[in-house]
C-alpha cells in the first residue's frame, strides 16, 4: 500500500533537507523526525522511504560528513543507526554503498573507533547490512576488515554484550563471499572461533549468553560452507568439540537453540564417504539387443562437488521430491489435440486374439432352455456368430488353458510378437532356467539350523510341473519340504506351494536365481489385527546421528567386516554357510526373486549397515530391499541401516515400518508378515557414490530389530513382496478355482518382455446365460476396463490391490457377478516383470521408467509398454474404447489410498465427457493405519464396488438387494473424502536434510539490538579512543532528543536542557511540514 500524498510530499521535503542542509543541528532534526516517522509505522514506510531514494540520502550525508577534516560523531553515531535500520530492508544497499563510496568510510570509521563500544557497534551494523552484497563484502575482506573485526570478538566477558553480537554478526555477514571464506580458512581462523565457541561455552555458567554462543555457531556454519572449510574444522577438533558440548548442553533444560544447530553443524561436517562398493553401476548387467555393452552410457564426468558449495541442494531436493507428472489443468495452453498412431493401422488386428469373447462360440451352453423368442432369425444368429472365428471349446479350454493359452492363441496375430522375441533372443541367452531350491532353515523347538535345498525336476518343463500336480501325482523327489508341507499342512487361501515352486522354475533372472525365498513358498495370512503407524520417539534422528558421529571419532569401536556381498561368489550360500557358521555375526542373503541387498557390513557389535543394489544397468533408484537374516540371538536389538536410499523423504519418518516374516512362527502355524522395527527414522547422511562421479546425496533409513527366536531366519522387507512367480502361480489357482459355466476367465500372452518371461493379459467376464442371440449379443456388446498395475516394481502394494480385483471379480459375490454382467475387464496384472523379477525399484532392464515411456515406446526395448498401447488402439479402432482405464501404484511419502490422474480440462476436452473426474478423491477411511495386506486386498475390492457408478443402466444392477449387499445408501460415491494434496504429511519433527545455514535465533533482530544498544548507559571505556575525543569536542554545543518511545532511541541519553526546546520547535515544524501521530501534515 502507497504513502498517503501528505506523506510522499513530507519524506521528499525531509529527504531534501537532509541531503542539503548544512548545520548540525538541523541534520539532526531530521534524522530524528524521520526515526520517528518509521518507527511509528510498519515497514512499509521504509520501503517507500527507500523507494524515494532515501537510502541514497542517508548515504550521501554519511559519505559527507565522515569525510570531513573532523568528522562530528554526535551526528554520525545516529545517522548510521538510521542506516542501518533503513538498510536492512534494503536489497541493494550493497551496490549503492559501493558507489557512493560509503563501504571503506564505514570500514575506516569502524577502525578508528575500535575501542569506543557504541560507536564500533554502529559501524558493525552498518557493514552487516552492506555485506548482503557479495562485492561490497569482497572489498570490506580485501581491506583487511575480517580481521578488524574478528579481533573486537573477546573470549567471556559480560561487558559490551552489544558490541560483541554485532562484531560476530558482522563477521558471519562477510562470509558470505567464497573469497572471504577461503580467507577465513588460510588465516586460522577457523580454529579462533572454535577457541572462542569453547572458552564461552565452559564459563557461561549461569547461561546468560546463550545468544552470543548461537552466533558462533553461525559463524562456524558459514565458515563450513566449502569443503576447505569443513576439512579445517574437522583438522581443528572442532566435531569432537562440538559433541561434548552438545552432551553437556542435553542435561540442561532451554539450551535446545544451541543443541539443534551443533547437531545440524556436525551431520554438516562429517566427510564425505564413498560407499563401499566397486562402482557405482548396478551388481545386474543386462545386454541389450542392438547394443556392444550391457551398460548403457552414463556420464563419466568427475563430480567437482567437493569444492563447490551446498546453495542448490535445497532446490534440487525440492525439484527431485516432485515425482509425479505435470498437472496439464493448469495450463491451457498445454492441451494439444489427439496424438496419432504412433505405429500402421495395418498392425492393429493382431491383438485381436487377445479379445477371446468376441470369438469363443459358448458351444457347450444349452440352447433348449431358452424361449425360441428369444433367439433371432436362423440367418442373423448365423451371421452373429460367424462374425468371429470360433477360438477353442469349453473342453479344450478347460483342459488346455494352462499351456495353449499361455501361448498365443492366433498364428496370425503373432508377427509382431514374435519379432520381437527373436530380437531379443541375444539378452535372453544369457539366462536360463535354474533348478529353484528353497532356501531357508526348518526350525525344530529343539534343532538348530539347517540347510534345505528342494530342487525343481531337470527337464520338465513347468506348465508339465503344473499339469502333473493337477493330475495328483507326486514329485519323483521326497524333499524335507514336502515332508513339511504334510507335517504342517501349510494352507494359504488362492496359494499352492508346490504350484508356486512348479510356476518359479521358468522364471528367467539376469543372475540365473537357484533359491526360493521361503516366505513366497510358503505363503502369508494377514495378521489377525490391524497394525496401526507407530509414534515417532522424540529426538530419535538425534541420538542416531551422535551414534554415527561416535563411529567417526571412537574408531576403535568398529569392526568394519563385510558380511555378505552379492557380487563375490565367497558369500555363495552353501561356502558363505560353511565359513561362518562359528561367526557370532548376522548372515545375510538376497539372491533370490525380487530380492534386493548388494552388501551388508558389519560395524558394531549389533550394528550392520546395508547398501542396496541400483536397478540394472542403471546406477540409480535405490530404495526397495527384500534379503534374508539368520544367525541371530533373541531378545537382542540390532541396528540396521540403509545408506544409499534416494528419496528425500519417506513414510518411515512417519510411523511405517519395514515388514518382517519369521520361518520359525511360520511353521508354528502363523506365517505372517508384520510390521517391525522400533527407532526408526529416515534422514540425510555423509556418504556419497562410490566413484564419485554424479553429485547424489543419499539418505539413511534406520530401524532397529530385536527377534524373538534364536537362530530363526527372517525376511526383511521394504513392504510386502509379492513375485512374478507368485501373480503367474495366483492365475493359474483362480483359473481353477472359477466355475467356466459361469465365469469367462482367459490367462493369454500379451508379449514376452526383454529378459524372455512371459507377461499375460486376463479376460474375465460373465459367460452368457445361452447362445441366444440376445444374450450373445449382450456379451459381446458389453464395455471393457481395462486395469494395470506394478509398471514400477518397487511398488509392490499395487500388486496386493490387483490381487484383491482379481480374486473379487472371480468369486462368488453378487457385486461381482454384476460386474461380470456389465462389463469386461481386461488385466494386466504385471507390466513389468523384468524389474520385478531382478529386485528393482523403478526401472526394467533397459535402466528406463516404463511409465515414462507411454508417449512413443520402443517395441524392443519397452515391449510391455508398447503392446498394451497398441491393445488400447486395437480397441479403440473396433469401437471398444475402455469405458474405464486404471494403472495400480504405490507411493512412498502419501498414506491412504487415492485416486488422482489427467487433467480434468484434457479429460473432458479429449473425451468429450461430462463426467467431472474431480469428484473421485481420497477416502480417508484407512488415515492412521499401517497399510497391510489385508486392507491392500480391500482396496481392490472397493475399487470394483465403486466401479457400479459408471454402468449404463444403474437401475438394472442397482436393486435393494444389491444395495443391501454393499452397504451403500443409493450413492456410491457419496462419502466425505479429501483432495489428497491437502493431506500432504507435514513437515518432519526432525530435520531430514542437514541445514547449510543456521537460523537466526528466535526474538532477536537489529533493530531491537539497536534500539536496546541507545537506551543503555556508556560503559567503560579503555584508552582515550575518538569516542571521548568526539564526546569532548561536542560538549555544550548540541544534544540528542530523549525519547519515550523505546522504537525511536537514536540519541544519547544525556543531552543539554537548554537544547530540549529548540529541537521540539524544530522537529514539529520543518519547511511547512508538522507531524502529528506519526502523520506528516503540511
Amino acid at each position: 500500500m502507497a504513502a498517503s500524498p501528505r506523506t510522499s510530499i513530507g519524506f521528499e521535503v525531509l529527504l531534501s533537507a537532509l541531503k542539503n542542509e548544512g548545520d548540525v543541528e538541523s541534520t539532526l532534526n531530521i534524522l530524528n523526525v524521520l526515526d520517528e516517522l518509521l518507527s511509528a509505522g510498519t515497514d512499509r514506510r521504509i520501503h517507500y522511504l527507500i523507494s524515494k531514494g532515501g537510502s541514497e540520502a542517508l548515504l550521501s550525508v554519511l559519505v559527507n560528513t565522515g569525510l570531513s577534516f573532523c568528522p562530528n560523531y554526535t551526528v554520525l553515531l545516529p545517522l548510521l543507526h538510521l542506516l542501518a535500520k533503513v538498510g536492512h530492508r534494503d536489497s541493494r544497499i550493497g551496490l549503492k554503498a559501493e558507489e557512493t563510496g560509503a563501504v571503506l568510510l564505514t570500514l575506516n570509521l569502524l577502525k578508528h573507533n575500535a575501542k569506543h563500544v557504541k560507536m564500533a557497534a554502529a559501524c558493525l551494523w552498518v557493514i552487516e547490512v552492506f555485506s548482503s552484497s557479495v562485492s561490497a563484502a569482497n572489498v570490506i575482506g580485501e581491506n583487511h576488515g575480517l580481521d578488524v573485526i574478528f579481533h573486537l570478538i573477546p573470549q567471556y566477558t559480560t561487558k559490551n554484550l552489544h558490541t560483541i553480537k554485532a562484531a560476530i554478526n558482522a563477521f558471519t555477514a562477510l562470509l558470505c563471499s567464497k573469497a572471504n571464506v577461503c580467507s577465513v580458512i588460510s588465516k586460522g581462523y577457523i580454529s579462533g572461533l572454535l577457541h572462542l565457541y569453547e572458552d564461552w561455552h565452559s564459563k557461561d555458567t549461569q547461561h546468560t549468553a546463550i545468544e552470543i554462543r548461537h552466533m558462533l555457531l553461525r559463524c562456524l556454519h558459514k565458515v563450513t560452507h566449502n569443503n576447505p572449510g569443513r576439512q579445517a574444522f574437522i583438522s581443528k577438533g572442532g566435531l569432537r568439540l562440538l559433541y561434548h558440548t552438545t552432551q553437556t548442553d542435553l542435561l540442561i533444560k532451554g539450551l535446545e537453540s544451541l543443541i539443534e544447530p551443533s547437531v545440524q553443524l556436525m551431520r554438516k561436517c562429517l566427510p564425505k564417504t564413498p560407499l563401499p562398493l566397486t562402482s557405482d553401476q548396478s551388481a545386474y548387467t543386462f545386454l541389450l539387443p542392438g547394443r556392444a555393452h550391457a551398460v548403457p552410457d552414463v556420464d563419466m564426468a568427475p563430480d567437482n562437488s567437493s569444492e563447490e558449495s551446498d546453495d542448490d541442494d535445497a532446490d534440487k531436493q525440492q525439484a527431485e521430491s516432485k515425482d509425479y507428472d505435470d498437472d496439464l489443468e493448469t495450463d491451457v495452453n498445454r492441451l494439444c489435440l489427439r496424438p496419432d498412431l504412433d505405429r500402421p493401422i495395418e498392425l492393429l488386428p493382431q491383438y485381436g486374439h487377445l479379445c477371446p469373447e468376441l470369438s469363443h462360440d459358448f458351444k457347450e451352453l444349452n440352447l433348449s432352455s431358452e424361449p425360441e423368442e428369444s433367439s433371432p432369425s436362423s440367418d442373423e444368429e448365423a451371421v452373429l456368430l460367424n462374425t468371429f472365428s470360433p477360438h477353442s471349446t469349453r473342453m479344450d479350454r478347460k483342459k488346455g488353458d494352462s499351456n495353449n493359452e499361455l501361448s498365443t492363441s492366433s498364428s496370425g496375430s503373432q508377427s509382431e510378437t514374435e519379432t520381437s522375441t527373436k530380437e531379443n533372443t541375444t539378452g535372453a541367452a544369457q539366462l536360463e532356467t535354474p533348478d529353484v531350491l528353497c532356501h531357508s532353515s526348518i526350525l525344530g523347538c529343539r534343532t538348530t539350523v539347517r540347510e534345505l535345498r528342494v530342487e525343481a525336476t531337470p527337464g520338465l518343463k513347468g506348465n508339465e510341473q503344473v499339469e502333473e500336480q493337477e493330475g495328483g501325482e507326486e514329485f519323483p523327489h521326497c524333499t524335507m519340504i514336502d515332508m513339511l508341507l504334510k507335517r504342517h499342512g501349510a494352507c494359504i487361501p488362492h496359494h499352492e506351494p508346490q504350484l508356486y515352486r512348479a510356476v518359479a522354475t521358468q522364471t528367467k533372472s539376469i543372475p540365473g536365481f537357484s533359491i526360493l525365498p521361503f516366505p513366497d513358498f510358503w505363503g502369508h495370512v494377514p495378521p489377525a489385527r490391524h497394525e496401526p503407524m507407530v509414534p515417532r520417539k522424540p529426538n530419535i534422528q538425534r541420538q542416531k546421528v551422535f551414534e554415527d558421529v561416535q563411529r567417526f571419532l571412537n574408531t576403535a569401536d568398529i569392526i568394519n567386516q563385510v558380511v555378505y556381498d552379492l557380487e563375490d561368489s565367497s558369500f555363495s550360500l552353501s561356502l558363505f554357510v560353511s565359513l561362518q557358521c562359528l561367526s557370532d555375526s548376522l548372515r545375510f542373503f538376497s539372491n533370490f526373486e525380487c530380492g534386493n541387498l548388494r552388501k551388508a557390513v558389519h560395524i558394531r557389535r549389533y550394528e550392520y549397515d546395508l547398501i542396496l543394489n541400483a536397478d540394472a544397468n542403471c546406477s540409480q533408484h535405490t530404495q526397495w530391499f527384500y534379503f534374508e537374516v539368520s544367525n541371530m540371538v533373541a531378545d537382542v536389538p540390532y541396528r540396521f541401516n540403509v545408506i544409499n536410499c534416494e528419496k528425500s523423504n519417506s513414510q518411515f519418518n512417519y510411523g511405517m515400518q519395514p515388514v518382517l516374516y519369521s520361518v520359525r512362527e511360520a511353521l508354528e502355524g502363523r506365517p505372517h508378515w508384520t510390521r517391525t522395527g522400533t527407532e526408526i527414522c529416515y534422514f540425510r547422511n555423509h556418504f556419497c557414490p562410490a566413484q564419485g562421479r554424479r553429485k547424489t546425496n543419499f539418505y539413511t533409513l534406520t530401524f532397529t530389530i530385536t527377534f524373538k527366536h534364536n537362530e530363526d531366519v527372517c525376511y526383511v522387507a521394504y513392504h510386502y513382496p509379492y513375485t512374478y512367480s507368485a501373480m503367474k502361480a495366483h492365475l493359474n489357482v483362480l483359473q481353477k478355482s472359477v466355475d467356466p459355466a459361469i465365469v469367462f476367465f482367459r490367462q493369454q500372452i500379451l508379449c514376452s518382455t526383454l529378459a524372455g518371461n512371459l507377461c499375460p493379459v486376463v479376460t474375465i467376464t460373465a459367460c452368457p446365460a445361452s447362445r441366444a442371440w440376445k444374450d450373445m449379443h449382450q456379451l459381446r456388446n458389453r464395455p471393457c476396463i481395462v486395469l494395470t498395475s506394478r509398471v514400477h516394481p518397487g511398488e509392490s502394494n499395487a500388486s496386493w490391490v490387483m490381487k484383491g480385483t482379481l480374486e473379487f471379480l472371480c468369486s462368488s459375490d453378487l457385486v461381482a457377478q454384476c460386474l461380470r454382467e456389465a462389463f469386461v475387464f481386461k488385466i494386466i496384472p504385471m507390466l513389468n516383470p523384468d524389474g520385478v523379477i531382478n529386485g528393482t525399484n523403478r526401472c526394467d532392464l533397459n535402466s528406463k521408467d516404463l511409465n515414462r515411456q507411454w508417449c512413443k515406446p520402443d517395441p524392443i526395448l519397452s515391449p510391455t509398454i508398447y503392446h498394451t498401447k497398441g491393445f488400447l488402439y486395437y480397441l479403440n479402432s473396433i469401437g471398444r474404447t475402455p469405458l474405464v482405464f486404471c494403472d495400480y501404484h504405490g507411493h512412498s511419502r502419501k498414506k491412504n489410498v487415492f485416486l488422482y490422474g489427467c487433467s480434468v480440462k484434457e479429460t473432458l476436452w479429449q473425451s468429450g465427457s461430462a463426467v467431472d473426474t474431480l469428484g473421485l478423491k481420497e477416502d480417508p477411511g484407512y488415515r492412521g493405519l499401517q497399510t497391510g495386506t489385508r486392507e491392500l486386498q480391500e482396496m481392490g475390492v472397493k475399487f470394483c464396488h465403486s466401479l457400479l457408478s459408471v454402468t449404463k443402466d444403474m437401475k438394472a444392477l442397482y436393486d435393494r438387494r444389491l444395495s443391501n449387499h454393499i452397504g451403500l445408501d443409493h450413492n456410491i460415491l457419496d462419502h466425505k473424502s479429501h483432495n489428497f494434496f491437502e493431506d500432504d504429511e507435514p513437515p518432519c519433527v526432525e530435520e531430514i536434510e542437514y541445514s547449510t545455514n543456521c537460523p537466526t535465533l528466535k526474538g532477536t533482530d537489529l533493530d531491537s539490538d539497536i534500539n536496546s544498544n541507545m537506551a543503555i548507559e556508556d560503559e567503560d571505556e579503555d584508552g582515550d579512543g575518538i569516542g571521548q575525543r568526539g564526546a569532548k569536542q561536542q560538549q555544550g554545543s548540541i544534544g540528542v532528543l530523549q525519547q519515550s518511545n523505546m522504537k525511536s532511541c537514536l540519541f544519547p541519553d544525556s543531552i543539554g536542557q537548554a537544547s530540549i526546546k529548540t529541537l521540539i520547535e524544530k522537529r514539529n515544524k520543518c519547511q511547512g511540514v508538522s507531524i502529528v501521530n506519526g502523520q506528516i501534515t503540511s
